[in-house]
Order: C-alpha cells, then structure tokens, then sequence
C-alpha cells in the first residue's frame, strides 16, 4: 500500500502538504485576455481557458492525492473489466452492503474493536479533529473537510495477518489485534494493543512478535498522544509561490523528537493477553513493512528483512540517517534494505547488522543501476525513476530465494546468506506502476508479482482501467531468471468509489495446482489458479457493495491468506472476515478436502513456507479429481480407481484392498510419461506414489 502511505505520511508531518490552488472558476475569473481582435481574442480565450484548466488540474492531482481520478479511454488493444459481473452493482454500506460470492462460503465479520474505530462519519466531529490533531497536522484550513475524514479513517485501518497455533494477529496503523481463532466460525477477541505508527504489519516466531512502524506519530512508549503540530509556515508573497511550490514536492521532515520511534517493534507474547514491549529497533526511513527470515543454519537467531518506503528521518533524530541521492551520499539511507537480527533468547539485543544495496550494478559500483523504464500513469510517467527501495520481499527459505517487489522492479535474491542478500535478477514492466508484493508457486518455478497502481486508494478495477494496470504479473522462474509469462486482473469491473488493485495474497494448498487467494481492496477477495502460468483463471471470489456510493472511503480486503483449512480478509474498515470453501465445477471437495489435510504451526505469509502433503486417500482422491477433469484418463480408468480407493477407505485399509491400490500405481507411472503437459504428468507420479504407501 505503498502510494496510501507514502501520501499519508507526508500529510502527517506538514500542515502544508495539501496546499490546494484556486478552484477551477477561480482561476478562469483571474485570468488576463490582451485586447485583441474579436475573433483572435476569442480563440485566444479558449486556448488561455483550455491551458488554465489543465494547469489547475495538474496543480490539483499534484496537491490532492485523495482526488477522484476519472478513467481515462482505454489504451489501443486494452479491455477492462466486465460491468455484466455480478459483483459490478452490488448495493452500498458498511455492515449491510450488498454481497456476491462463487466457491466462497462467508463464515463471519468480526467487527473493529472499539479502540481501532474512529467512531464518526463527520469530518466537523471532535474526535476527527482530535484525531488529526495527534498525527501532528495543523493548518487545517488548506485541506477540504472530506479529507479530514480520510485521514483521520487511516489512522485506524486494519493491515496485516500471522498466525501462530489458534491465534490470529491483525495489525493495524493503530495497533494490534489479537484473536483466539480455535473455532473459526465463532471467534473471540483476546486482547486489543494500543500502539499507534503505522502501518502495523505484523509476524509472528515463537514468542515474539514484530510489528513495522513507519509513521512520525509513532513513540518509544506507543504513547497515543503523537507529537505537538508544528506551526503553520508562514505567508508566501505572490511572487515566491511558484518556488514555495516546487518545495511542497518534496516531502517536509518533521522537527526532531527524542521519543519518536519509526522502525520494528518486538514485543514478547509469552503472556498472550499482555504483550510487553522488549526491543523497538530503529531505522532511517522506518518500517513500512518487514518479512521474518529464518536461517536453516542458525537456531538462536532470526533476520528481519525491513522495508522502508518513506522520507529518511533527520540525523539529529537518529545519526547516520541520509535522505541524499546517491550521487551526493555514497552513504544514502535510499536504495537498500536493513536487516535485523534477533538473538531469540535475547531479543532486547535486536539491532540492524547490515544495509544490503540490493540495486547495484556489481561492474560499476552505482547504488541506483535499477530503475522502472517508464511507466503508465501521471503525464511525465514515461520518464525512467531510480528504484530506491522495496515495498515487499517474499523470502522462500526452502529455495534459498527471495522475490523483491521494488517500487520500480521486480528482483529475485539469493538469500542463502540472509544477512547479505545478494540481487541475481531483475525485471520492470512498462504496465506496471509500482511492484508491491510477490509469492512464488509452491515448486517455486513461477512467481505472481502484484502492481498497487494507485496506492490503495485509486477506484483501478472500473471498465475502462485496463486488465493490464493493477494486476498480477505472473512469471516462470528457471535457473534463478524471471521470464513473464501472463497478467491476470480481477475481472468484475468495480465503481469510481471502491478503492480496488491487487494486493496481498497467499498459496491455498490444493495438491497438482497452483492456486491464489487474493485480497483486492473494495473488489473483495479473488482466487485465481495459475497452474498454467500463461493462462490465470478465477475459479473462486467473494465481494461487497461499495461502503459509500458517492465518496471513495478507505476499506476492503487488505490481505486475503488461507491458514489451516480457512480463508481470513483483513477488512480494513469492517474488521476481520472469515470464509470456507464450497465445491464448484472449478474446484471439488476432494481438492478442498486435501488442502485442509495441511496443517502448519505458524504462518507469516511473505516467510513462505514449502507445503507437504500427507499421503492420504483424500490426497489421492484431489488429483484423480485433477485427472479426470483434464481427461487425462479414460472414464474407466477413473471409474476403477475411484472404486479402488473407497474400497480401501471402506474396509479401514484392509491389507488385500490395499494390494489393489499398489497393483495400480505401475501403469500411473507409465501414463506420466505420456502426459500431455507437466501438471498431469506431475499428478501421475504424485497419485502413484500415494497408492504405493497410502497413510493410514
């Protein structure tokens, strides 16, 4: 969520971020025509008219970055979503919206607690006012009051899950939430930890848990009270507007605080209901979000690869800090990552062991070798930007990889030494506006990179916002290089005030295919198979109504994961959604059936995990389904071996039933070698191998 942020921090540390120009009629009242012929002075008008608007609009989508932007005609050779989509008209509202699913059962909505609720509609109401007031903004008078209410809303918005045995962590720019999910269709809150910073991303490893903090109302003590606004700049004469306003553009550094605190938290759970603040690590650009690392090799240890995606704090705040480029700093805080290293035992002793330059051409020695081509967006978008920073990193410990998505580029590393990750590929997109988040398939032979065009907070899945911008990337991974293969978007088109783009996701263990769920902000959940990786399908989705039907409020699914037979959405405005499974011609109930079969301890989703299936009959019966579906076997053939395995199934494994199950496995392996694509050839070997040595 990186534009939601980025835009929302520079908000939060100058009153003077939003500095509005004259409405559009103003700025035509004040405009001077030379006395001129009727005619020419009449065209002169139109042209002068025509180069005040689409001054004032520019100066507008510079200033508000909430603003609406209209779709614009799509591109040549470009479609956009389907507005025939069930999901497309579905009716407005917070707890009562209209809703739509296919293969998706809503199991509950357990509601914000109390605390992480801003309570109010009103922008004129005290408790936005306050609210504002604590995140250290004045000079209110140059931000629309819808706006109040917008920032005010994203002080309280739900962020990130982990898991851990039956509890549930839910961050939040205000805290954490911590829930007892023992009995997933009845869930109980545990305890509510008031911690403002944002964004409150969280992980979880034994008893410890993290949380990122990027925002400057963040403290050492997670006091609520903020920092003291700071005065409003002074009057600017008409004269220095043009310069005042080029440095609007660059993001203000909010004075010096001793107890400002912008990096990773560790907190210990051992006493679930109380956790105690043990170490608060500091970084110069703070923690927008952080991915755990485990070390095969190291036990006593765990690495926090930190994220940092805002402005670079003063020195006098914490030393060593520069925002320089790079060719003015060689020691920028820009253009790397900083990892942290957890002695497990002593997490107090938490600190950053190394900055890895993670975009360096390794010929040169320039820090900023990677950049994003160009890309689609704003007028001046074409023009190559340096990538100084990554959004998310997804480490695949198994594969000794990780998968960056990095503002302007998508990069694979080796982590086989995670205090010193090294880049070993790299890729950018021209439809992609900014790499956000990564998963690798389970074999890890592709990788699904998501692009957040818009931030978060843009309506990006309406019919005319191409398929192409806001989607998935998904690419082939061999012999560690990236090589695309196809984009897949969510396909129900959504209105201009549902904020909808890709966003977080995880893997649904379905044994032989490769299968997503995806959060997508007010587009609700997606769940794509991507098995073949040139051809993504949704087989699966849940959405709701826009919450209002004529503003754009911040809300929807910020992260859609799958834990131990259940899917979980991070509601950013609603609270915390809970979903099953139904069988569809898509998906049956064997498949369902053998993803629940895996079950994991913990689960932090960008510390991906390889998934084991048992060698179950239910296992067995989920790539038969695959099978038959793909007709990879005669109907006979699937007829017998269903046969064979409830017969087994019936009996309680009886020796003779699972004689016949062995006799079988031979021609399976045979017909792999003839399979007519990997997947089912895979399959092959994979219901061979169960039938040989059934679990009992």
């Amino acid at each position: 969520m990186n534009r939601v942020s980025d835009v929302a921090l520079r908000i939060l540390v100058a009153a003077t971020f939003l500095c509005f120009g004259v409405s559009r009629l103003q700025a035509q009242a004040q405009t001077q025509t030379p006395a001129t012929a009727p005619a020419q002075q009449s065209a002169d008008k139109n042209k002068d008219k025509d180069k005040d608007q689409d001054k004032q609009k520019d100066e507008e989508e510079d200033s508000n970055p909430f603003a609406p932007e209209p779709a614009p005609a799509l591109p040549p050779g470009m479609t956009g979503s389907d507005p025939g989509d069930p999901r497309a008209k579905l009716t407005p509202g917070i707890y009562d919206a209209g809703e739509a699913s296919m293969g998706i059962k809503h199991v509950m909505l357990f509601k914000k607690p109390g605390a992480f609720q801003l309570g109010s509609t009103d922008p004129d109401d005290p408790k936005v006012q306050k609210t504002i007031g604590q995140l250290g903004i004045s000079n209110l008078a140059k931000i629309p009051k819808p706006m109040h209410l917008v920032i005010a809303q994203l002080a309280f918005a739900n962020s990130d899950l982990a898991f851990q045995g039956n509890h549930l962590f839910q961050g939040n720019f205000y805290g954490v939430s911590i829930y007892d999910i023992s009995h997933p269709a009845n869930i109980t809150l545990l305890t509510t930890m008031v911690c403002p910073g944002g964004q409150g991303d969280v992980s979880v490893y034994k008893n410890l848990l993290f949380m990122s903090v990027e925002m400057p109302n963040g403290r050492l003590d997670c006091g609520m009270q903020g920092f003291p606004p700071e005065p409003p700049p002074p009057a600017v004469d008409e004269k220095d507007k043009d310069k005042d306003k080029e440095k609007e553009k660059k993001p203000h550094i909010p004075a010096a605080q001793k107890d400002r605190f912008r990096g990773v938290r560790i907190f210990d759970i051992s006493d679930i209901q109380n956790p105690k603040q043990v170490a608060a690590v500091q970084t110069c650009r703070g923690s927008h979000t952080h991915t755990l690392v485990l070390d095969p090799n190291d036990k006593d240890n765990v690495y926090i690869y930190v994220s940092g995606t805002s402005f670079v704090r003063q020195p006098e705040e914490l030393p060593g800090c520069s925002g320089e480029t790079a060719d003015k700093d060689p020691n920028t805080a820009l253009f790397r990552i900083d990892v942290i290293k957890v002695p497990v035992a002593a997490p107090q002793d938490a600190k950053v062991v190394s900055s890895p330059r993670l975009f360096i051409d390794p010929r040169t020695g320039a820090i900023n070798s990677l950049n994003n081509g160009g890309t689609h967006g704003k007028k001046g978008a074409e023009k190559p930007k340096d990538t100084d920073q990554c959004h998310d990193i997804t480490v695949y410990s198994a594969i000794g990889l990780a998968a960056g998505a990095c503002s302007g580029n998508g990069i694979v590393l080796d982590i086989k030494d995670p205090v010193h990750p090294t880049r070993v590929d790299a890729v950018n997109d021209p439809n992609y506006s900014y790499w956000h988040s990564a998963s690798f398939s389970n074999d890890g032979s592709k990788v699904v990179f998501t692009d957040e065009w818009g931030g978060g907070l843009g309506a990006r899945c309406r019919p005319n916002d191409p398929n192409k911008w806001g989607a998935d990337a998904i690419f082939r991974l061999k012999d560690d290089k990236l090589s695309f293969a196809n984009y897949y978007k969510l396909p129900a088109a959504q209105g201009d005030s549902e904020n909808c783009v890709a966003h977080n996701g995880s893997l649904i263990p379905v044994p032989g295919r490769d299968i997503e769920v995806q959060g997508w902000y007010q587009g609700g959940i997606s769940i794509v198979d991507f098995t073949d990786p040139t051809q993504p399908t949704e087989i699966a989705y849940f959405d709701r109504g826009p919450i209002d039907p004529n503003m754009l409020v911040l809300g929807g699914e910020w992260s859609a994961y799958w834990y131990n037979g259940y899917i979980y959405g991070s509601e950013i405005a609603r609270g915390l959604d809970v979903f099953e499974l139904t069988p569809t011609k898509f998906l049956t109930q064997n498949e369902i059936d053998a993803a629940k079969a895996v079950r994991v301890s913990e689960l932090n989703v960008q510390n991906q995990q390889k998934i084991e299936w048992p060698a179950q009959l239910v296992v067995a019966k989920a790539y038969l389904d695959q099978l038959s579906r793909s007709q990879a076997l005669s109907a006979s053939q699937i007829t017998n071996l269903q046969k064979a395995i409830q017969n087994a199934e019936t009996s309680h494994m009886n020796k003779g039933k699972l004689a016949k199950l062995k006799s079988m496995a031979p021609s399976l392996e045979k017909s792999a070698a003839t399979a007519k694509n990997p997947a089912d050839s895979s399959r092959f070997h994979a219901l061979a191998g169960i039938l040989t040595h059934p679990a009992s």
